[in-house]
């Protein structure tokens, strides 16, 4: 099978990857050649990445690659995935025992921006990626879509506790708010509009409490 044909073979539903390792060993070779595809769809960009650099820099066989992906679609799609999870920061309420809401939001907004600029390289051949494949695209509303409902979910608890406006819808206010903070972390980590970080993170925050006309907790 050569890259091309490999390449035909989007993404599915289910977990990227043909298999999932069961031994140690397994799972150090297919985070080799996850590694090794991060760096080689940064240098080289989506279209011009090739199976075979990428089992090179892992140092596989480009026949043990086949044992853990399906193809170049599959183990971009593994990368992606990783990535939003990354960027999604579950848990964070848990993790850092903040419950004031607007540090709350604070804490979210910073979390995101932080992964959101380690990953801009590669977030930038994901916008590659959905422009010549649908099942990116499909992916990347997938993303957002998890994005939104999660804050929509703070929202709408908010608004129980008395905290949010109760005239706001809490979808439309999530997509709002998620997109912003989304196209902001897009000019300036990808098309590098000179923004200090802690500026960004401060006003995106003022920006949450004021459209949700946020109570003292």
């Amino acid at each position: 099978m050569n890259d091309s044909e490999a390449s035909g073979r989007a993404a599915t539903g289910r977990a990227p990857g043909r298999t999932i390792p069961r031994t140690k060993r397994g799972e150090r070779k297919r985070a080799a050649l996850v590694a090794a595809a991060r760096e080689i769809f940064e240098r080289d960009g989506y279209l011009d990445a090739r199976i075979a650099d990428i089992s090179e820099a892992a140092g596989a066989a480009s026949g043990s690659f086949y044992t853990y992906f399906d193809g170049k679609d599959d183990v971009f799609a593994a990368l992606v995935e990783q990535a939003r999870q990354e960027m999604l920061h579950p848990h964070i309420r848990e993790r850092t025992g903040v419950a004031d809401p607007r540090q709350l939001i604070y804490a979210a907004n910073r979390e995101y921006l932080l992964a959101y600029e380690k990953n801009a390289r590669l977030m930038a051949v994901f916008e590659e990626a959905e422009l010549v494949n649908a099942e990116f695209r499909r992916l990347r509303l997938e993303r957002a879509r998890s994005f939104v409902l999660r804050n929509e979910k703070m929202i709408r608890a908010l608004q129980q506790r008395g905290q949010a406006s109760a005239d706001l819808d809490p979808l439309v206010a999530a997509q709002a708010l998620s997109a912003m903070v989304s196209r902001m972390a897009s000019v300036v980590f990808l098309q590098g509009q000179p923004i200090e970080f802690e500026s960004l993170v401060t006003t995106l925050t003022q920006l949450w409490v004021n459209a949700l006309q946020l109570k003292p907790s």
